[in-house]
This record gives C-alpha cells, structure tokens and sequence, in this order.
C-alpha cells in the first residue's frame, strides 16, 4: 500500500498497527489551575489502531527535554469515529477519538502521585507510585472530566513518507475536547512500531 493513503478508505487500512513517537515531543499545555499560563510538557505516544474501529492510546509525560525522568502516563481505549477532509493537506482526515473503554493515569514518581492527589475527588482512589488508577466517567477536575462524561478529543489524521502526523497542539495549551477546537496545523509524527 502507498506510504501516502488519500482516500479515507485508504487511511482507515493503512493506519492499523501500532505508531510511536520518534522522540521526545514538546508541547504546550494549558494551565488547569486556572492561572491562564502555559507550561512545556515533554511526552512520548504510542497508539495503536484496530482493524475493528479501535484505538490504545498510551502518552507517557516526563521531567525533562530526553525522557529520562517519567512523570506519569495515561492510557486511553475507545472507538474511531471518522470525518470529512481536513483542509490542511490532500488526504488528512478529521477524526474523533472516543474514550469510551478505558482511560486510566499512572503517576510514575512519588511526587506525580501527590500532585494527582491534590484537589482528588472522593470517587477517585488516591493515587499511588506505579499503580494504574482508573478514571473512566469518573470526575477529574485536573481535566475538566465530570462524572458520567465520555470524554471525545477531536484531531486529524494525515500520513507522509510513511510517518503519522496528527494535530498540533494550540499555542495556548487548550485541549481539543469541542469540534470547534480541532486543530489546523500539524504536529511531529509518529513512526510505525
């Protein structure tokens, strides 16, 4: 198959299989205190996607530019659910990922787990080093999660020279939790694993 799929029926075969980071990424991420900063984030993804409409997601968030020193990590499972064109190349496609079989946070560090404990709703366990907690419909006011909600992120998908480009993140760190917040431009791709 073509390392550059165009049709969706195209990009549906070709993105199956498991993609990862080439290396550390940087993005901006919004201030969820309500301060109105926004802070680096230095993080690694890996997705991999079902023949069936499926998705893992796995983004694993660390101290440092390299990767050396892992904060925490989220891991989220749900359906694809499938757009139109997305104008920024020929062959980019918005799609929605939808959070609605998993979403679960590993604090990775001692302090990460604090940092997670703070402000924690009672309906969460508190969390711990290492030990995977489950957030799914669950309030998580660090995310902006209330209880029951199924949480939908709205990006796009564009393949090149066989690598897996998705959104960029905004330059002021807003997630893409609304259509209207879908992004424009793209971001470093991901590698077939």
């Amino acid at each position: 198959m073509t390392a550059q799929p165009q049709s969706l029926e195209e990009v549906k075969k070709y993105v199956i299989g498991t993609w990862k980071s080439l290396t550390t990424e940087l993005r901006p991420t919004e201030d969820r205190t309500g301060a109105g900063t926004v802070s680096p984030t230095y993080l690694t993804r890996e997705f991999t996607y079902h023949d069936e409409g499926t998705f893992t997601g796995m983004i694993t968030m660390y101290a440092d530019n390299y990767g050396e020193f892992p904060l925490m990590a989220f891991e989220f499972q749900g359906s694809l659910e499938w757009g139109d064109r997305h104008p920024i190349a020929e062959g980019a496609w918005n799609i929605g990922y939808i959070l609605s079989k998993g979403f679960a946070v590993t604090p990775l560090h001692p302090r990460a787990a604090d940092m997670l404990n703070h402000g924690r709703p009672g309906t969460i366990e508190p969390f711990v080093a290492d030990q995977k907690n489950d957030i799914l419909q669950k309030e998580f006011p660090l995310f902006n999660i209330v209880e029951g909600q199924i949480v939908t992120d709205y990006d796009l998908l564009y393949f090149k020279h066989g690598l897996l480009f998705m959104g960029a993140k905004h330059v002021d760190g807003t997630p893409f939790d609304e259509p209207e917040r879908r992004p424009h431009q793209l971001q470093i791709p991901l590698q077939r694993a």
